[in-house]
């Protein structure tokens, strides 16, 4: 039948063809050509594989005619440039560049970087020199990029160096190859040749096609001449390429025994021997005519690809047979393939109409991949009897499968439905050359193209060997027994009494006890009767029993011995405590698998062990050792269906690994083979400040001397990559000399930011390690973290001439500060000296007063005695003439008879005056105030209504005399000096609890 294949009018052409060559490719009737028509034989697929094919020995790498290689996208969302990438190449630190459709693209494996030619130009054609510099070509201009030692790459033009009358102004540059000191540009009008520092120019009468170097020959194309080779600067003909014509030649690789592969646009392929060209009958040559070869590389010493233009990549080997087909219905973003580059690793890197694919061509894994969603989610496969059988959760299906090595013919996939099948498929298992499918429906016998059902019991999830002639299968409702008949079939024998249990995983000890991992929770450990009808004893596991709990624990066979699974890591059954223990040994060699969810057998002491979607082979072959393989097979993490991971043996060396959407095979003897591939140094790339915002510093850490940062700016930010691009787990550690104490630890970010930093020069190291078994070379990158303005050298002058400014103004304030102390030290003394004789003046003047006081007392005391004595005399004068005046009442004359009145009275009346005679008043109250200054002046001020009487009364109590001496001195009674005290109280206003006399004392 014819299938439609993507539409090809001439607008769609690449923009090279249509360019220069409009003629040329109307010659050949690919402008006529509208559409093309490809006859296809199978409508599913659009490639097939050869299997085992026999290829020739090498010392490099075979590849492997099954399914296709691991294919990484690099998609436009990724790199965010352009979607066509015409040209690959590598420089000499690993660091891949391509010419994009906006311009020079860069890869370091981690990073993407984009660089701009003059005016935005396409960049049509790179190539690195290995010595740091990338020739590039685009529209009318070709130069290189190379570093300015500042670590940006800075494109210098040659343009500059044609010659006027050869000026590539309407010239596309495609081809650029590097031939010792000289440099080699081509485009479809001219061959450039730049050596030292001088550019020629090779004309030819007909416009040029493509260039291409194959070892150190050059050979080129002349529309409608023929081919031509490169010699001395000069173009020689090379006799009978006109068998090439009209064809365009689109690739020439070399062949052993100097030949040459020829790739034409529409004749295939030939062979050049150095003397005739012959097409060459193979494997891919319709394939090529039919989808247009466009370019091609050689591959792993013995093998060529060819990009073509409609249907993606092929490869064949020396022998011209069919070893790969990879399109887009294979893992490729895109069928036109623009440019092939083969790195040293050998990954084939393919620059596509859209985006840009690494191809892993000599990869241990080989995907098939279900791109049309026909047979739904793969839960099982497995190969019997020349069929690839793959069961899913939409049925079971099958396609024929070539074991012989020696076929040349491509074998197409075409999986069928085996009618009945429909449904869900658990398990495919082969038991005696017996294939049995474990469906949701139950179990039948797969017999070629057709199925026979032998049991109705729905969910067969696993089947296992009991004996020679039976098997247990454990399923939804619990566990069935399958018998052999005398043909060698297995049938239906009966399903197990007392035991009804979703039972997911079963196995079988050493004591014949079986195991049963419940399909939601816990183990059970049942024993069977000896006919296996029934169950005799049934024990229920859980938490109780050891286990870390009920849900996610699996029982497995483990090199003859029974585990279980849990995501606490691995269990073992101890029979004397009826108890679970932790399987301690293996849990520690497994390290991240410990918890494992799965362990299926491979060969020999192989086991896969299956953890949360990653995948590691460990092998128990040495006593008390175990090997573990994870890193290998991390292409298939998470692509299997989680709990129904299957990996199935075809033979000692291949496995056949069901993943989501078709299968992967395997070469364990690919895997398996040391990693002896120079790991590159790790790169350092963007350097950036990172303090206010974020600026580069460094495009490319390894291409600049030293970068220096001011102490303000003092913040910084270095990514660093590892330019090894296989499929691999690429950890880092990282150092800072003068702020790290040690090495970090290993971690699979690749920047690390450092803030804050002090003054001084910092040197970083990073080194990168495979799959944690390869470390490779540090790298270093040294920076500086300038001093502050206040720490810089003017600074430091300054503070040199301000120190001594500083000591010379210290000097004359310290002897000026010197005198002034002096003069106050003098001064001070000075004045304590007048102080001093001050103090003595007053201490003399204040003895003087103390003398004067002394004596004023001592007269204040004599006047005080005085006027006591005075008051005393007084008193006594008184009592003398009151005493003489009553004597005086008792006297009688002679007769003895009183004395007349008269002469009483004349004497009473003398007492009287003497007794109230003012003149001794008068000298008591001088007296008085002499002892007492100022008392009577300050009574009467206080107090203007006192009479005398009241002032002498107020003299006598300030004396603390008695009443009875104030009584004699008033010459009144004992009772009228009461009288008075109490009408001087009154007058005094005195409190009632206020004693006189106090108060007048202390007046």
């Amino acid at each position: 039948m014819l299938t439609q294949v993507d539409a090809f009018a001439p607008s769609q052409l690449p923009d090279f063809y249509l360019l220069n060559c409009k003629p040329y490719f109307r010659k050949i009737g690919l402008l006529d050509k509208p559409m093309l028509f490809v006859p296809m034989r199978k409508p599913l697929l659009l490639f097939t594989f050869l299997f085992f094919i026999a290829t020739q020995q090498s010392q490099a790498v075979d590849i492997k005619s099954i399914g296709v290689p691991y294919v990484q996208n690099y998609t436009k969302a990724m790199y965010q440039w352009g979607n066509q990438n015409w040209s690959v190449t590598r420089d000499e630190h690993g660091i891949m560049y391509f010419g994009n459709a906006e311009g020079l693209l860069a890869f370091d494996g981690k990073y993407w970087q984009q660089y701009h030619m003059p005016n935005g130009l396409i960049v049509r054609s790179v190539s690195a020199d290995g010595k740091g510099k990338i020739y590039a070509g685009a529209y009318g201009e070709f130069g290189y990029w190379a570093d300015d030692k500042k670590g940006f790459l800075k494109y210098h033009s040659l343009c500059r160096l044609v010659p006027a009358k050869f000026n590539p102004v309407n010239e596309e540059i495609w081809k650029i190859y590097i031939d010792g000191d000289r440099v080699i540009f081509q485009s479809f009008g001219a061959i450039y040749i730049y050596a030292n520092g001088k550019i020629s120019v090779i004309k030819a009468p007909s416009p040029y096609l493509f260039m291409f170097k194959v070892g150190k020959r050059f050979f080129v194309e002349q529309v409608s001449a023929g081919l031509f080779e490169l010699k001395n600067n000069r173009l020689e003909f090379i006799p009978g390429s006109n068998i090439l014509e009209p064809s365009g030649v689109l690739a020439i690789l070399p062949l052993p025994q100097n030949k040459y592969i020829i790739g034409t646009a529409q004749k295939g392929l030939f062979i050049y021997d150095g003397q005739t060209i012959k097409p060459w009958a193979n494997q891919a040559n319709d394939f090529l005519k039919t989808y247009q070869l466009n370019n091609g590389a050689a591959v792993a010493g013995k093998y060529f690809a060819f990009g073509t233009i409609l249907n993606g990549i092929v490869v064949i080997d020396t022998a011209g047979n069919l070893i790969q087909h990879i399109n887009k219905s294979s893992g490729l973003q895109n069928n036109t393939v623009l440019s092939l580059y083969t790195d040293n690793e050998q990954n084939l890197w393919a620059g596509l109409d859209n985006g840009i694919d690494r191809i892993e061509i000599n990869s241990p894994l080989y995907f098939y991949f279900d791109k049309t969603g026909r047979f739904g989610t793969v839960y099982s496969s497995i190969i019997f009897d020349n069929k690839i059988y793959l069961g899913t959760n939409q049925g079971l299906f099958y396609s024929d499968w070539n074991p012989d090595s020696n076929s040349k013919l491509f074998q197409s996939f075409d999986f069928k439905l085996i009618p009945g099948s429909q449904g869900q498929v658990w398990e495919l298992s082969l038991q005696d050359g017996r294939l049995l499918c474990g469906h949701n429906d139950g179990t039948y016998q797969v017999n070629g193209n057709s199925i026979t059902k032998i049991s109705n019991i729905t969910g067969g999830w696993t089947t296992k060997r009991l004996s020679v002639d039976k098997l247990i299968q454990g399923n939804y409702t619990g566990l069935v027994i399958f018998k052999k008949d005398a043909a060698g079939n297995w049938l239906f024998d009966h399903k197990v009494e007392g035991f009804g249990e979703p039972s997911r995983y079963v196995e079988q000890d050493s004591k014949g006890q079986i195991w049963v991992s419940h399909a939601y929770k816990g183990i059970y450990k049942i024993m069977l009767s000896a006919d296996l009808k029934k169950v005799t004893t049934k024990v229920y596991y859980d938490g109780k029993y050891g286990l870390p709990g009920s849900y996610n624990v699996n029982v497995f066979d483990l090199d003859n011995r029974v585990v279980f699974s849990s995501d606490s890591g691995f269990y073992v059954y101890d029979d004397i405590t009826d108890r679970f223990f932790k399987y301690t040994q293996l849990n520690k060699k497994l390290g991240t698998f410990a918890t494992s969810s799965k362990i299926i057998k491979a060969i020999g002491k192989k086991y896969w062990f299956v953890n949360h979607g990653r995948v590691a082979l460990a092998d128990f072959s040495v006593p008390g050792k175990l090997s573990i393989d994870t890193n290998r097979f991390s292409i298939l993490n998470g692509q299997m269906v989680q709990h129904y991971e299957t990996i199935n043996r075809i033979n000692n060396a291949t496995y056949l690994i069901s993943i989501d959407d078709g299968f992967v095979i395997l070469n364990d003897e690919d895997a398996l083979v040391p990693n002896k591939t120079q790991i590159p140094e790790v790169l350092i790339r963007q350097v950036e400040n990172i303090t206010d915002k974020v600026y580069t510093l460094s495009e490319n850490g390894n291409g600049v001397d030293e970068i220096a940062l001011p102490y303000a700016q003092n913040n910084i930010r270095i990514s660093f990559s590892l330019p090894y691009y296989k499929q691999a787990k690429i950890k880092y550690q990282y150092y800072l000399d003068g702020y790290s104490k040690q090495w970090s630890d290993w971690t699979s970010q690749s920047q690390k930011e450092f803030t804050n930093l002090d003054q001084g020069t910092y040197h970083f190291g990073v080194r990168a390690k495979i799959n944690d078994q390869n470390v490779s070379a540090i790298t270093t990158l040294s920076f500086v973290i300038l001093a502050p303005w206040y720490a810089g050298k003017v600074a430091m002058l300054f503070y040199v001439l301000l120190i001594i400014l500083a000591y010379y103004a210290i000097r004359y304030y310290y002897r000026l500060k010197l005198k002034r102390h002096q003069q106050r030290i003098h001064q001070k003394l000075q004045h304590e000296k007048e102080e001093f004789l001050k103090q003595e003046a007053i201490a003399n003047e204040q003895q003087i007063i103390n003398i004067k006081n002394e004596q004023l007392q001592a007269e204040l005391a004599g006047k005080s005695r005085e006027l006591a004595n005075s008051a005393m005399n007084l008193v006594y004068k008184n009592e003398l003439l009151q005493k003489i005046s009553e004597e005086i009442l008792q006297l009688k004359d002679g007769s003895g008879k009183k004395l007349a009145d008269d002469q009483l009275r004349r004497i009473q009346k003398v007492i009287d005056e003497g007794m109230n005679d003012e003149r001794d008043w008068n000298i008591f109250e001088t007296s008085f105030n002499e002892a007492h200054e100022n008392f009577f002046k300050k009574l009467k001020s206080d107090h203007p209504d006192l009479v005398p009487n009241d002032l002498k009364l107020c003299a006598y109590l300030r004396m603390n005399m008695s009443s009875k001496e104030m009584a004699s001195l008033l010459n009144i009674s004992l009772r009228g000096v009461e009288i008075r005290r109490y009408r001087l109280r009154k007058k005094l206003n005195l409190e009632h609890d206020k004693n006189l006399t106090e108060f007048l004392i202390e007046l």
